[in-house]
């Protein structure tokens, strides 16, 4: 019993060394907001898709996908909030805190920010669309989405510092792995397959 109370006060030493918040250029904050960004246009999507469609599965996942990283994205930027931060870093470009910077330096291509979002243009093939042909949009755009969800949640894994937060991505990575089996499921079940 000794021992147990030993190394936890050893583990929380450890863990105090750490700011007491994070700072705007952490990993932390720079997830936390370029994640929200990411969120936002799943949700738009879903939403989308939702008045596009009138097929069950596909609205069951999207209503899934936008109520969930409208409730994460909440809680990112409340954590912005919370440690006194911007949600906006002017001068800071996209995912600069993973040693990438939008499209890997290149800049935003036809205002998709980051990795796996969509384009202006394919936003609005996704308002006109209809039926099967929304769905299948929608699923592609979507499979595209995650992974590059799924890379900038990996990072934070790998990089943040704060508990909850490294928890909540490491949530993200596996809840959006499933779904993008799901989402190649409902394509094959289309005649279609994810984008390469």
């Amino acid at each position: 019993m000794l021992f147990a109370g030993g190394a936890v006060t050893v583990a929380s030493a450890e863990r105090e060394e750490a700011p007491a918040t994070p700072v705007s250029g952490s990993a932390d904050a720079g997830f936390a907001r370029d994640m929200s960004v990411h969120h936002q246009q799943a949700v738009e999507m879903s939403f989308i898709v939702r008045d596009r469609t009138t097929d069950e599965d596909v609205r069951r996942l999207a209503y899934d996908i936008a109520n969930t990283q409208a409730n994460q994205r909440g809680m990112m930027l409340g954590w912005l909030d919370l440690w006194g931060l911007p949600k906006v870093e002017s001068g800071t470009e996209p995912m600069a805190w993973m040693g990438m910077g939008g499209h890997g330096g290149s800049g935003p291509v036809d205002g998709a920010l980051m990795p796996g979002m969509a384009t202006k243009t394919e936003l609005e093939r996704l308002r006109k669309a209809s039926g099967e042909e929304a769905e299948i949009l929608y699923l592609q755009l979507m499979t595209d989405h995650h992974k590059g969800g799924v890379h900038m949640a990996q990072g934070c894994v790998d990089k943040c510092s704060v508990d909850v937060e490294r928890n909540l991505a490491q949530g993200m990575v596996d809840a959006q792995e499933s779904e993008m089996g799901l989402m190649a499921e409902l394509l094959k079940q289309r005649g279609a397959k994810p984008r390469a």
